[in-house]
This record gives structure tokens, sequence and C-alpha cells, in this order.
């Protein structure tokens, strides 16, 4: 007597199948990479008269693994984080937690002072305000006389 297959499991060996497929894909994706990922932080920039204030998404960073630089009118935000290798005897189903690299740079339209930058690091949200600089303040240009 010949045993008839339940239609439902046609679908569940043609969807594991699929699965292996793409997470072999995944895979050779993901060793071809670059390491830093230039795209990772999701920026709001607001103009709040007498500062700029920049809202990065950083989730899963660690305050200490948060690098903030200014130059000139470019603000950088990196992050940088390792993840733990509890147990690498572990056969893992999936695994999809990784190390990672992020990096963002944003051009502000104006200068900004400098020495009264701050930031804040809350839930996975930066915010860091630049406060605009000020007519009177000193600026690295000079004077170039006509002759």
């Amino acid at each position: 007597m010949m045993r008839r297959s339940n239609p439902f499991d046609e679908f569940e060996d043609l969807f594991e199948r699929m699965s292996k497929q793409f997470e072999g894909m995944n895979r050779q994706f993901e060793e071809s990479r670059p390491t830093w990922n230039t795209t990772g932080i999701s920026v709001d920039v607001a103009d709040e008269d007498d500062e700029f204030v920049v809202t990065a998404d950083m989730p899963g960073f660690e305050k200490e693994d948060i690098d903030l630089s200014l130059s000139g009118r470019t603000l950088t935000l990196s992050g940088s984080r390792e993840m733990a290798r509890d147990d690498d005897t572990s056969e893992y189903i999936r695994r999809e937690r990784r190390s990672e690299s992020v990096s963002r740079s944003i051009r502000l339209p104006e200068e900004v002072s400098e020495d009264e930058t701050h930031a804040t690091y809350s839930n996975g949200v930066l915010t860091v305000h630049l406060p605009k600089r000020t007519v009177g303040e000193e600026d690295d240009s000079h004077r170039i006389d006509l002759d």
C-alpha cells in the first residue's frame, strides 16, 4: 500500500530547501562585504535657532563604544562593537548577531562652537548639541589685503 504524503509536508520541504539556499547566499554575501558599514546610522539634524541638534539611532552600542569628532563643519559619529563568543563549541541553527562597525559623517550648514558642544546617549539614541558660532567668536580666517 502506498502512503500518501501530506501536501503541507511538501511545502515544508520546499521552504526548508529555499531557506538553506538563501542562507548559503547570505553567507557568501557576508564574507564578501566590507567590515566598515558607512550607512548604518540613521540621523536627524534639526536647526534649533541657536544650535544644531543631531539625533542618531545607535541601538546595541555601549557608551564606551561610540566616538564623536568634529572637524570644521563636519561631525563624525562612529561605533564599534564585538559580539562575545561565549561557547564556540555550540552548534547554532541561526547566528545573525556579529561584530559591527558603523560610521557616519554629517556636514553642518554653519560653523559651530566646538567648546560648547555636548552629547548624551540613552536607550540606544545619541543626541549631540552643537551651538552655532556667533559673529563675535574668533575664527581661523584672516584678511587678505589687496595691492
